[in-house]
């Protein structure tokens, strides 16, 4: 099985016990690994997840409080994005109005 190392900025300063490592007298906080397994595509391509690179969710939001404006340099938006949907249409019919949104093709 391939796997990556979380790339979580402070993950291995986590105390948990999956974390320890080394002989006795010499003992580490390692960074977990994650696995890159066939359901997991490497992030980027086509159906990729994030998650083949962080090992928790918190891992994830600490990466992105340090790189966050880097990250955003990377692909600056100036405009808002839209799609172009027909009219929607109200179901009355429903219990709970709902609308029906297509988009046009």
């Amino acid at each position: 099985m391939t796997f990556n190392w979380c790339h979580g900025p402070s993950c291995h300063t986590n105390e948990t016990q999956d974390r320890v490592r080394g002989s006795k007298g010499n003992k580490v906080l390692r960074t977990r690994k994650v696995s890159t397994n066939h359901y997991i595509r490497p992030f980027g391509l086509e159906g990729g997840s994030i998650w083949a690179y962080f090992c928790s969710q918190s891992c994830l939001i600490n990466f992105v409080n340090k790189h966050g404006q880097a990250m955003l340099q990377l692909e600056p938006r100036q405009e808002p994005l839209e799609t172009p949907i027909k009219d929607p249409v109200k179901d009355t019919e429903s219990r709970w109005n709902s609308w029906t949104i297509e988009k046009r093709v």
